[in-house]
């Protein structure tokens, strides 16, 4: 007789009050099973709803075409069952992936460079130590290890660096297929958020100073205290960018996130940024010297609307107010010609 599997919803029920997520990560000794429990109890309502409107538009397994019913169905959630495909689709990676079929078998036949190839090894055992698939199986760090070599090869410009292992990881952990990881770690990094795993990380440096740019514009009052205690915004931001607020905010959360990352590109980063930021602004401006602040600024990620998911990505929308694409652009535009003139200056002297 066939052992049937459970659905992804009673799947979830059955991770409520375990102390491992239906991720195989394991929650903290003073997790909070009551508060969880109440909020999954209304949450499940909701990825029933969602489950069976994305079963309706997906179909028979048709590729998605991006449109503003399909960016309103991202923006409340992707079932689990169904991310690899839509992440995929709605980011461009399928055609990538079409137009390239054997290109991820190819680079794992090699030739490969071992300097690499030996980094990417000292990197696995510290690639989400708490979670029970990747610390109590081998066949996850082998496919962790096959999608960072593959990468790594086909991306010369970036080759491995840390954080490229906490991405690749959780995009395993959620479409359990290598290629799919492949092709999704090489839009992240490739076209949603080019220059910020180069080994100058121009890319991601200029992000860290757009976001305290429109902490400026948006909340003045917070950007001058933190410049008033020295405290830089990288301190502040980088894991946030780096990696994509895994191991940053709760997984499901993260995953909603990334969900509108793939359709809408980094701009979801700016909007997560400013809703925590702003959603703890009276916190912030309390904190009295440098190292209360840095602090508060790492208490904000615990802020208990977090684990509300469908009400933090909610909220997202809303509280950062308007975020045209464009006033991002101009920003990116003036902060990099800005760092390329500082660097010019110190090379004279």
């Amino acid at each position: 007789m066939t052992k049937l599997s459970p659905s992804p919803l009673i799947s979830r029920r059955l991770a409520m009050l375990s102390n491992v997520d239906e991720y195989g990560f394991e929650r903290p000794s003073n997790f909070d099973y009551e508060t969880y429990e109440e909020f999954m109890s209304e949450y499940l309502k909701v990825l029933a709803k969602r489950a069976k409107k994305w079963s309706n538009i997906i179909g028979e397994g048709k590729s998605l075409q991006r449109s503003i019913t399909i960016k309103r169905y991202v923006r409340k959630g992707i079932p689990g069952e169904h991310r690899g495909m839509v992440w995929l689709s709605v980011s461009g990676g399928e055609d990538l992936k079409n137009a390239s079929p054997d290109l991820y078998q190819r680079l794992l036949n090699g030739p490969h460079n071992r300097e690499v190839a030996d980094i990417i090894k000292t990197d696995l055992p510290r690639t989400f130590p708490d979670n029970i698939f990747f610390n109590n199986t081998e066949n996850h760090q082998h496919q962790l290890y096959n999608v960072l070599l593959a990468f790594a090869h086909q991306n010369k410009t970036v080759g491995y660096c840390q954080g490229l292992n906490y991405i690749a990881g959780l995009l395993l952990l959620v479409t359990k297929n290598e290629e799919t990881a492949f092709w999704l770690l090489k839009m992240l990094i490739e076209k949603i958020l080019p220059e910020y795993y180069t080994p100058t990380m121009d890319g991601l440096l200029t992000d860290i100073d757009v976001l305290a740019e429109l902490v400026r514009m948006k909340m003045p009052d917070v950007y001058q205290h933190v410049t008033n205690l020295g405290l830089p915004w990288a301190v502040i931001t980088t894991k946030w960018f780096v990696c994509l607020f895994a191991e940053v905010l709760p997984i499901e959360t993260t995953l909603r996130i990334w969900d509108c990352l793939f359709y809408e590109g980094s701009k979801i980063i700016f909007r997560v940024g400013l809703t925590l930021i702003k959603r703890n602004k009276e916190n912030l401006l309390s904190c009295r010297d440098f190292t209360l602040l840095a602090e508060c600024f790492k208490e904000i990620t615990k802020d208990s609307i977090v684990v509300q998911c469908h009400d933090f990505m909610q909220s997202i929308f809303k509280v950062p107010g308007s975020l045209p694409g464009n006033t991002i652009a101009k920003l990116r535009s003036r902060i990099a010609e800005d760092r390329a003139r500082q660097k010019q200056v110190k090379s004279i002297r």
